[in-house]
């Protein structure tokens, strides 16, 4: 086996102090099946990200996270990648200036979809119509962004064929951020919509009971919270695939901010996993890495310890500088950084030594505030098989010094 297991956290690669207490407190705290940590694994806000809880009954608002459903779609084109490297900064600049990227960024171009038809708005309409109302029109004003932070769309080469892919992450913007916050005030007995008092990083889980009114109004709203963000990243690849004049002839697509009703042993289970891929037997998933970095497209395999993973992988190679050391502190009245351990010239170079043409990101995203990938997938090499490698040559990002409440 490839993990250890220490008191009672099953644990795949370097253990992280501080991630370690936080999945501690997670076991120690509802009806817990068992506890994990992804080798990626480092802290969030009160379950850990790459980490996985799994319930009897209950589900953790705050363990899916503010970012419900954030994940990645991928797909292979039937381009060659090196056919389209002469026009790519141009590819580039068309992605910057045609996708919406940023905070609270609205689509210039409305997309209309069925899931606004869902029955689940229902939930919304339950808490008051004026919670309904206005999750509804941000939803609709937002669907198709990407945000900042982390997220990307970018573009691939595969290694060994040369093969063209498209791949980005991003989840469900303000609305499963509203959703998120909605609900864990609910919990707490405050309104829907009120301001939240100031979180602690460590506290433990927000719990409700599957089967209790607010479980269910929570469960059906995170599944809708799934579908738009599912809807959005189908949209920005159709815009991806459009701009290069490809299409696609295979795709993967996952969340790894999400609760899902899973049976293991027998039992049915509500498996929690936060910055954290499922990987059932034969079921396929992307990885991806920093963007001086490989990505990877994997399966996962019918063995003892993917079983004793309750199905989980990691979401990327895991961050190892915080946000503040890479690009120091900011002066929000000047616009001005301090104190930050990575420099711009720094991150250019690396980017541009490893053959990527960049739009948009600051230093905090940079390739050295993340472990090189294939050290989190050795760590994991037991539960999951890698089918594809992908080399980035093009990562488009938010701006630098974006700040972004929606991010994983």
């Amino acid at each position: 086996m490839t993990y250890q297991t220490i008191d009672g956290v099953r644990v795949w690669g370097n253990p992280d102090p501080g991630a370690l207490a936080q999945a501690k407190t997670c076991a120690e705290h509802g009806n817990v099946v068992q506890t994990l940590l992804m080798a990626d694994h480092h802290k969030g806000y009160s379950q850990p990200i790459g980490g996985v809880v799994a319930y009897e009954g209950q589900i953790s608002p705050s363990g899916v996270g503010y970012d419900i459903a954030c994940g990645n779609k991928a797909v292979r084109t039937n381009l060659i990648a090196a056919d389209i490297k002469p026009r790519l900064s141009a590819i580039m600049d068309q992605i910057a200036r045609k996708v919406s990227f940023g905070v609270g960024r609205v689509n210039s171009e409305k997309v209309d979809h069925d899931l606004f038809d869902d029955p689940d708005w229902s939930v919304y309409a339950s808490v008051g119509r004026q919670e309904h109302d206005k999750l509804k029109a941000l939803a609709r004003d937002q669907l198709g962004t990407v945000g900042s932070g982390n997220h990307f769309v970018d573009l691939f080469e595969e290694v060994g064929t040369g093969r063209l892919w498209v791949g980005n992450h991003f989840g469900s913007r303000g609305f499963g951020h509203k959703t998120a916050s909605g609900f864990i005030n609910l919990a707490a007995g405050r309104e829907f919509l009120a301001k939240a008092p100031g979180e602690k990083m460590d506290q433990p889980p927000v719990l409700l009971d599957l089967d209790s009114e607010l479980g269910d109004m929570y469960f059906r709203a995170m599944k809708l919270a799934g579908r738009y963000a599912y809807a959005g990243r189908d949209y920005v690849i159709a815009q991806v695939l459009s701009m290069v004049g490809a299409a696609a002839d295979f795709a993967m697509h996952n969340h790894h901010n999400y609760a899902w009703l899973e049976s293991h042993g027998g039992k049915d289970t509500i498996v929690v996993r936060k910055g954290a891929t499922p990987s059932a037997p034969g079921q396929v998933g992307f990885i991806g890495g920093s963007m001086g970095d490989i990505s990877v497209i994997v399966q996962g395999k019918n063995t003892n310890e993917n079983r004793d993973s309750f199905y989980s992988t990691v979401h990327g190679a895991g961050r190892i500088m915080s946000r503040t050391q890479a690009a120091g502190k900011m002066n929000w009245k000047t616009r001005a950084r301090a104190g930050g351990q990575i420099s711009s010239e720094q991150m250019m170079q690396a980017v541009h030594s490893y053959g990527v043409e960049l739009r948009g990101a600051g230093t905090d995203e940079s390739p050295f505030v993340y472990r090189k990938l294939q050290e989190v997938l050795d760590a994991h090499a037991e539960t999951i098989d890698v089918l594809h490698v992908l080399k980035p040559i093009g990562v488009c990002m938010a701006g630098a010094d974006e700040f972004d409440p929606y991010k994983d």
